[in-house]
């Protein structure tokens, strides 16, 4: 039942990636990270502090640091590279399809302040297309981690895999919800069994979806909530496990419906089980300046959004 769905304190997902890579610099040698002059919006201190030989300070010159990471994995060493969502993939990404995915390099683009909940810096910083740009990459793992807790956890998984890896997360405080619960990459994460509903989330809207969930149990509604935090390779098993039981489902991310998580779960459902959904993103927009609150509000990606879009598709799961 979502109402046992515990919070156990409030972070920034920013913060699980920054704690993760201190804990990794302890743990592996070969680990190694560089920034784009945004060292502590990364959360990269603690790790600085204790590696000072093994952090690069590039500067404002991104696709440089996509071409010092590929050359290093040559030697061995498993870079995580660190700016903000936006810079990490639209301003660089010849450099990493030519030098990291075309060869499969093991680095890690790792990429903070993603989506609307950016907030005050606006649509010049907010991407909301990098999931889409990421996933069309040969070989390329995309991993949407939902509290600090989980990003955490996937930081340091994605150092014990070969291959490269985009891992998205966020600024804001969000809840922690996940404490002490297992993460596997492409393994989704159930978080309640349902019959009428399917809701597939990615990211900050992982709360959210829960959140709706509750509203729609309280109103008689048996919903199945799921993390789909690894967004490539996707867990088509447990995506059509629901589906199957529920027969309708509504995807939510803090990402442009065109390209992102509800893509994937489409296609799937397309190909194996044909299935009404009900799409929660942003609809082929830019952001804009605002708080979080007031732009999930504003485009689309509220709690109360969520729970009219499962009311909606199961109405047409009915037909």
């Amino acid at each position: 039942m979502l109402k046992d769905i515990q919070v156990t304190g409030k972070k920034d997902t920013r913060s699980g990636f920054g704690d993760g890579i201190t804990e990794l610099g302890r743990s592996n040698p070969n680990v190694v990270a560089l920034t784009a002059d945004l060292a502590g919006s990364l959360k990269l201190n603690q790790f600085i502090k204790e590696n000072p030989d093994r952090f690069f300070q590039v500067g404002i010159a991104e696709a440089n640091m996509i071409g010092i990471a590929a050359g290093l994995t040559i030697g061995g060493k498993i870079p995580f590279t660190t700016t903000f969502a936006n810079f990490s993939t639209g301003r660089v990404y010849d450099q990493i399809r030519q030098s990291v995915a075309y060869s499969g390099k093991n680095v890690k683009i790792c990429a903070s302040h993603a989506g609307l909940t950016l907030g005050e810096d606006g649509a010049t910083h907010q991407i909301l297309e990098d999931i889409g740009m990421m996933k069309m990459l040969p070989g390329m793992t995309v991993i949407v981690p939902c509290d600090y807790a989980q990003t955490k956890a996937a930081t340091l998984a994605v150092a014990e895999m070969q291959g490269p890896v985009y891992l998205r997360f966020g600024r804001p405080v969000w809840p922690i919800f996940t404490e002490g619960m297992p993460f596997e990459i492409g393994k989704a994460q159930v978080f309640s069994e349902g019959t009428d509903v399917s809701i597939f989330a990615c990211g900050h809207m992982v709360w959210n979806a829960i959140e709706a969930g509750r509203i729609l149990e309280e109103k008689g509604v048996s919903v199945e909530v799921i993390n789909i935090h690894t967004i490539k390779p996707l867990d088509e098993k447990a995506i059509l496990a629901s589906i199957r039981k529920t027969g309708c489902a509504v995807t939510v991310e803090e990402h442009n419906v065109l390209g992102g998580l509800g893509d994937s779960v489409a296609q799937v459902a397309a190909r194996n089980h044909p299935t009404p959904i009900e799409f929660i993103g942003t609809n082929d927009t830019f952001g804009e300046s605002g708080t979080p609150m007031q732009l999930l509000e504003k485009y689309g990606l509220s709690t109360n959004n969520i729970v009219a879009a499962a009311e909606k598709a199961m109405k047409r799961g009915k037909k």
